[in-house]
This record gives C-alpha cells, structure tokens and sequence, in this order.
C-alpha cells in the first residue's frame, strides 16, 4: 500500500507530527531499544490530557487489544453481548472468540441512523458487554450524548465499551461520564488523526477499580517503548492535531459534494470517512480506482453496492473526484 494514495483504512493520510518524528531520532537509542518500557511518566501526561486520573487509564496495543481486554474481562462462555451492525469487525471477533453469544442489532435502513430503541430492546439483565463505535465504523453514524445516558442506564449490568477512535472528527466524547457510571468504558486509539497505526497504541479509560481488573487481564509489556515516546509527543502538538482534524471536516464536506455532482448516494458521517453507493459497480470502482494509484475499501459484504473512502485533505479528495469521473 505504500506509496498509493490510501483512502481505504481511515488513517491519517498525511502522515505524523513532526514533532513526534524529532522525538524518535532523539530518544530511540540502543540502551532505550534493549529495556521493557516503563510506562509511568507518559501515563501521567497522557492522563492529564484526557483529563482523568492516572489509574483510571490503560495502554493498550491498538484499540483492537482493549476491546479484547474487555471482553475477556467481563464476558464468559455463553454469556450474552449486544453489538451493532455493521460495525468495526473486531467486536464480533473478540466477542466470538470468547464464546458469547451474540446479538447484532442493525442501523436503520436506509439512512443508517442509530437503532437506538432497537439496542436498548435488545440489552437484559443478563447482558454482559455492549459494543459502541462513536461515530460508527463504516457507516460514520454518531451517537448523542443522551443516547449513551440511556444506553449505561439499560446496560447496568454490563460493560459498556464506547469506542472514540474518530472522536476528533466528531467532538462529541463520553469521558465526562466515567465518574458517573462504573459500567463505562471508552477507548481512544493514536492511529487515526495522530498518524501513528504503525506503531499500534491505544487506550481504555474507565473507572480505577475497572482498570485494575483490566490489568489483571493484560500482559504486562503489550505496549512498545517506542509507541508511548511518539503519544507523549503526539499530544504535546495541539496545533498539529487541530489544524489535521479541521482539514479533514472541510475535505469531508467537499468529499460530499464531489459525490452529489456525480449523484453517487452516501451516509452522512461524523468520521474521517464516508460509505458511498456504487451498486452493483462497487467491485469494479474499487478495481479501477487501485490501478489509477488510489485504494479505497469495498463493504459490498456488509452493505450491498458499498464503498468507504478516507477522508484525506483536500488535495487528494480532489484526486480521488477525478479519478472516480473518469470511473464513472
């Protein structure tokens, strides 16, 4: 993939901070290299960042690994999770794995809007984890505030994972509620606006008692040295992040446009993506697209006829127009 223009995994299509690249040079050195990490400082400056107490937050490897660490925590065999669909595919994964047994709740056809009533239906007594995406994964739906309420109200005897790895995009985040609700977990990952999915970090923050159990689950150095040197610098350059974030909602606003003009159909989003219709054209845009240099990721299996396309700049969203009219 290296080299294309990647519209089809949502990460940062820019690249890092450079600030977080000077930070490497300085810091990877063969001592630094040959030791475990040592997590305790970029806790405390990752914790005052997301404004929570340092033993209320948990590195993890991806966010892939704290929906694991979830799951394996609080669900046993034949006990029952709530999801959505379609969804990040790593919630049904983890949740399979651990031998739950598992109901999906669909968005609203055809808008895709959330399901909100449908999933407070399907959440019981016995439920033990609910799985949320904010904004959702790849239909870029979002969840209000209100709805999480309702949700952690509903679910009070499970674990409820609300992932924010498109929070920036968004802006619209559930950690004000940690301290109100012992059955909330919400997960942020660096490998999206932060541009860092090569180095795979992650974090689960919830209640201190939560993430001592959590822990327990954990091995104890799934985090790389080198990942939590670049998050302390990532988070350091506000500017970077902000001026990243704001591109990619402008971007995604002309992406939008663009595909109105080609009256090619799509779900509004709140993420740094967007689920475009193609039909039964799906497979071949996609194909046509990768041999002009740009890939974008077919979810013809999920949704019939779907295609998702990153949200780069605005530059490459340009591209990508003009490259899908001579598709089309």
């Amino acid at each position: 993939r290296e080299g294309k223009l990647r519209l089809d995994f949502n990460e940062n299509t820019v690249g890092c901070s450079p600030r977080v690249l000077r930070a490497l040079r300085r810091l990877a050195s063969r001592e630094r290299l040959s030791l475990y990490p040592e997590y305790e400082a970029v806790r405390q400056k990752l914790a005052a960042f997301f404004n929570v107490a340092p033993d209320a937050l948990l590195f993890t490897n991806g966010t892939d690994e704290a929906i694991q660490l979830v799951v394996n925590t609080y669900v046993d065999d034949n006990e029952p999770v709530a999801l959505l669909s379609p969804s990040f595919p790593m919630y049904r994964f983890y949740a399979q794995a651990a031998g739950a047994v598992i109901t999906e709740v669909p968005f609203r056809r055809p808008d895709l809007t959330f399901p909100r009533d449908e999933l407070l239906s399907a959440i019981t007594p016995e439920t033990r984890a609910v799985l949320i995406a904010n904004p959702n994964n790849p239909t870029g739906t979002a969840v209000d505030l209100a709805d999480v309420h309702r949700i952690l109200e509903k679910a009070q005897n499970a674990a409820v994972l609300i992932d924010e790895a498109y929070f920036e995009f968004h802006g619209t985040t559930a950690l004000g509620l940690i301290p109100h609700y012992p059955n909330l977990f919400v997960s942020r990952t660096f490998s999206k606006v932060y541009g860092l999915a090569g180095l795979r970090l992650g974090c689960l923050l919830s209640q201190p008692e939560n993430i001592a159990y959590l822990h327990k689950a954990q091995s104890p150095y799934s985090v790389n040295s080198l990942a939590v040197i670049c998050a302390a610098e990532a988070v350091e350059d506000r500017a970077y992040i902000e001026r990243y974030a704001a591109e990619v909602v402008k971007a995604r606003e002309q992406l939008c446009r663009g595909l109105r003009r080609l009256k090619v159909p799509y779900a509004p989003s709140a993420g740094n993506f967007v689920l475009a219709h193609f039909g039964d054209r799906a497979k071949e845009v996609c194909i046509r697209l990768r041999e002009a240099g740009i890939l974008v990721r077919d979810r013809s299996f999920e949704i019939p006829g779907s295609v998702r396309v990153t949200v780069g700049n605005r530059a490459q969203v340009r591209r990508f127009l003009a490259a899908l009219r001579e598709v089309l």
